[in-house]
């Protein structure tokens, strides 16, 4: 089985230090493979990746895309290939708090522009740039599927909805300040009910 031009899989994605599934991961790997018939374990790929991407401080380096690999038989290229599709994927060093910002139009028309405007003033952090400290990588995405609740961001895996300069101020000075956020609606909004 060919495992793909190892060059080509270096133009994008970076190396990083050596990496080895841990004990609980190798077991949820076994858990995942068992949903799917053993011809098509290949298919468990993108949560392979997520873990993979979780263990290793939320980026895939090359060595977690080798390390897919050999866990599904499958070639690097092909598990690079869905790493580096899906935006979901971390294909560099990101900081401690990952903040996503959703631009699409449901959220820029009720001024997610101001609210990337706040966490770029508050973070000192331009688009695309990581703080030189580590605590906050910025980035711009389309549509993180709470269209009714915007402006909203993601940061790591917890959404913030309904926001407005106020409270992404304040959301950005208490993971400074290592405070815990109210995650969700920041209205006190249910769902996706009216307001």
């Amino acid at each position: 089985m060919s495992s793909g031009h190892p060059g080509l899989i270096n133009d994008f994605i970076e190396k990083g230090e050596p990496f080895h599934w841990s004990d609980k991961n190798l077991k949820e790997i076994e858990i995942i493979k068992s949903k799917y018939p053993e011809d098509r374990h290949q298919s468990a790929v993108m949560p392979l990746l997520y873990l993979a991407q979780n263990q290793n401080n939320n980026w895939l380096s090359t060595e977690c895309i080798e390390a897919v690999s050999k866990a599904l038989a499958m070639p690097k290229i092909r598990v690079a290939e869905v790493a580096t599709f899906y935006s979901m994927f971390n294909l560099k060093p990101v900081g401690k708090n990952l903040i996503q910002v959703c631009r699409t139009s449901p959220c820029m028309l009720r001024g997610s522009k101001k609210i990337t405007d706040t966490i770029i003033k508050e973070t000192k952090c331009g688009i695309n740039q990581t703080t030189d400290d580590g605590l906050f990588t910025v980035v711009e995405v389309e549509c993180l599927g709470a269209c009714s609740n915007g402006p909203m961001i993601q940061i790591n895996n917890d959404f913030y909805e309904d926001l407005n300069e106020e409270n992404t101020k304040k959301i950005i000075e208490n993971i400074k300040e290592n405070k815990p956020n109210k995650v969700g609606s920041q209205t006190g909004r249910v769902s996706s009910e009216n307001a």
